[in-house]
């Protein structure tokens, strides 16, 4: 039976990091650095995720020092070889869809905001949301689904309806078809993660795999345009789909 003072933690936890995403607090307050031609809120945000790493590390060396998140090195590369392809093949269709919706490029950025927002930004964003989604929540959740039939399915589609509803308000000021396919989208992506994780046994498993399919948003960076282009909307969809549709197969499967 888990402790509820643990219970208690890793719920008040969730809700920190999940606040200090969705709000850049408390890093918007006084963090405003200029590099080049990066946007200043990617250093913002980067500096608030570590903030909540820190805080995460803290609530774990502390207060839950026996709460199983997966990070041990071992499996990763068995992981990654068993359910990473599809989330290759996807990434690179995903990406070509937005080359040829963004073209013709109208931006030249410099190297560092390709590095910077199209890469190193989204390490973080992996780390992050995995490590509260699936490593605290989707956890917590079969948890307290106890030993109910399918429990472990029930809190991989709960953990990735939350995931996808999150998305609202990174897409506020988006069309709405654009709000609804990238809701439905992330959702079939943390189904996609979420199973992943259970498979694998390792949460370094999902964050990679989150890492490369956010790499289809390098386009973004050659262009001035931040609205998705309706043909990245559509392969976007269908193939994040088709992702969560394998996600089930795997847990089923197992």
């Amino acid at each position: 039976m888990m402790k509820r003072r643990t219970t208690v933690v890793v719920v008040i936890l969730t809700l920190i990091m999940t606040f200090m995403e969705m709000s850049a607090l408390p890093a918007v307050l006084f963090c405003n650095v200029k590099i080049k031609d990066i946007n200043p809120i990617y250093i913002t945000l980067m500096l608030n995720f570590l903030l909540a790493f820190v805080i995460c590390w803290m609530c774990k060396r502390i207060f839950i020092k026996d709460w199983w998140f997966g990070l041990q090195f071992k499996g990763i590369l068995s992981g990654l070889k068993n359910y990473g392809l599809p989330a290759i093949i996807a990434t690179v269709i995903v990406t070509f869809a937005f080359c040829i919706g963004l073209t013709p490029f109208d931006n030249k950025p410099t190297m560092w905001r390709v590095v910077i927002e199209g890469i190193v930004y989204y390490i973080g964003v992996g780390i992050m949301e995995e490590l509260y989604l699936r490593g605290l929540l989707q956890n917590i959740i079969e948890k307290w689904l106890g030993k109910r039939k399918n429990a472990t399915l029930y809190a991989i589609l709960i953990a990735s309806v939350l995931f996808g509803l999150g998305h609202i308000f990174g897409a506020l000021g988006q069309p709405i078809v654009t709000v609804i396919a990238k809701t439905i989208w992330a959702t079939a992506l943390g189904i996609y993660f979420g199973a992943v994780y259970v498979a694998s046994k390792n949460l370094w498993v999902p964050i990679i795999l989150h890492l490369i399919i956010n790499l289809c948003g390098i386009p973004f960076c050659f262009s001035t345009s931040n609205q998705y282009p309706t043909i990245a909307l559509i392969t976007c969809l269908v193939s994040y789909i088709i992702l969560a549709g394998y996600g089930i197969y795997i847990i089923r499967k197992k």
